[in-house]
């Protein structure tokens, strides 16, 4: 008996959980967070409909928040067994869980603090207590290495190019016709500076494969040509760039590009400030672990980086107060927390200044509003009024557009006997069904939240 339960990212892009179940022993595929959308994020508060001491294991595919940033929760209510990732996903996660934990706590002080809840008091959902709590249970895997995590499954870790210690993870049953699963988590792009290319594909039964940009392309390389031109723009009015960026992965990038147009003297050297501990740290585990990457790393590693760490919210401060022109990279990404928000909040007033997304935004995030044209945001229980520009660049983006996605799945040895498409939503997700139907005849469905699925193992 196999089956396969979708607790999250099923037609929405967070919140990845996958409960596999197989033959009394229940293993958990990632163990995210809910983003977005108020009635999404309320899901996070809710139990699992398991209880958590029953779940045998968790495995992770990598360490971005909506496929990690419910461990803690998980913990506390009483998961007592492993959680198998890369080295990579362990190095990130370790600044990721207590970061997020940190955030939900001062955010509940900051509310109860300014009376804005509507809960008295408001709570975190989970604290650094709990964040240090999963950490624990952390097992580091090598890559291509088959681990056993019950007596009737292994799972394998397979390089996915999506972040540092991306994989695609290949869980094998034990005996029995050895039947496999291979949860996809996030497809990495082709072509990309800073990550490897994702691995082919494997020979597997059922396939669990992302559909983020399912209905879409992203624009040609354009050599950074987007960037330098918001760049210059804003320098001509004498602004600030403010870039929430999801602190791991798409800071390395941004920096590779400020670089780069640095020295082809397409843009003027401005002061940069990396406004995030949890970025900065991260940048010190991309170097250590560059034999997982591209060469074009080597703009990180230079004897003198041309950028200034603000490591205290004091420093922070300062920046913030400190007039243009300049580049501030802060996070979050869709900027729903952390310090890029209080950059938002003293500059989105101004026109001199402008705001680039360089990354997905969820529906239902200050991002999201902002790139669809909001004239007033809702921080710290104010209003504010949007007058900077706001712009966002799409090919940065490190998850597959459908033409890679549909690369990708040509790579596999054979069809899987069903393909089940996660991490989308329903637009993206009904586009790329229609196109692997049509261009590779594979059975695919579109799972719901809660939906159970029997698996041919």
């Amino acid at each position: 008996m196999a089956s396969l339960t979708f607790l999250g990212a099923a037609r929405t892009v967070t919140g990845s959980k996958h409960l596999l179940e197989l033959d009394g022993h229940r293993v958990l595929f990632d163990c995210g967070m809910f983003q977005g959308l108020k009635q999404l994020r309320q899901r996070n508060w809710a139990a699992l409909p398991v209880p958590a001491d029953s779940i045998h294991a968790v495995v992770l595919t990598h360490g971005h928040l909506d496929h990690t940033g419910w461990l803690p929760r998980l913990v506390a209510a009483g998961f007592k067994g492993k959680v198998y990732c890369t080295g990579g996903t362990r190095d990130l996660s370790q600044l990721i869980l207590p970061d997020a934990a940190r955030i939900q706590e001062e955010d509940a002080r900051h509310a109860n603090k300014h009376g804005f809840s509507k809960h008295h008091p408001a709570m975190p959902l989970y604290t650094e207590q709990d964040a240090a709590a999963a950490l624990a249970r952390f097992t580091t895997c090598e890559f291509e290495t088959k681990i056993q995590v019950s007596d009737q499954l292994e799972v394998e870790f397979i390089n996915a190019g999506h972040l540092l210690g991306s994989a695609f993870v290949l869980a094998t049953r034990r005996g029995n016709g050895g039947g496999r699963v291979l949860f996809g988590g996030d497809l990495g792009r082709y072509g990309r500076p800073v990550l490897p290319d994702p691995s082919p594909g494997v020979e597997t039964d059922v396939l669990l494969v992302e559909s983020t940009y399912g209905d879409r392309r992203h624009p040609p390389d354009d050599d950074g040509a987007a960037i330098a031109e918001v760049v210059q723009d804003t320098v001509a009015r004498r602004g600030k760039l403010i870039i929430p960026s999801f602190a791991i992965g798409r800071t390395e990038e941004m920096l590779y590009w400020l670089f780069r147009l640095e020295d082809q003297k397409r843009i003027p050297k401005l002061p940069i400030y990396v406004d995030s501990p949890m970025a900065l740290e991260g940048i010190e585990y991309y170097k250590r672990r560059a034999d997982e990457l591209d060469p074009e790393l080597a703009a990180l590693r230079r004897a003198h980086p041309r950028f200034t760490a603000v490591e205290s919210a004091d420093e922070s401060k300062r920046v913030v107060q400190t007039p243009g022109p300049a580049i501030v990279i802060a996070s979050s990404g869709m900027a729903t927390g952390g310090r890029v928000v209080h950059h938002l909040f003293a500059e989105l007033p101004y026109e001199r200044n402008t705001v680039l997304f360089v990354g997905y935004q969820a529906a239902g995030t200050r991002g999201r509003q902002l790139i669809e044209g909001a004239h007033h945001i809702k921080m710290y229980g104010q209003h504010v009024p949007v007058r900077a520009r706001i712009a966002k660049v799409n090919g940065m983006s490190s998850h597959a557009d459908a033409d890679e996605i549909i690369k990708w799945l040509r790579t596999f040895p054979r069809a899987p006997k069903m393909t089940y498409l996660v991490h989308g939503e329903p637009v993206a997700q009904n586009a790329l069904q229609a196109r692997i139907q049509t261009e590779l005849s594979w059975s695919v469905e579109i799972p719901n939240h809660g939906q159970t699925v029997e698996l041919p193992l």
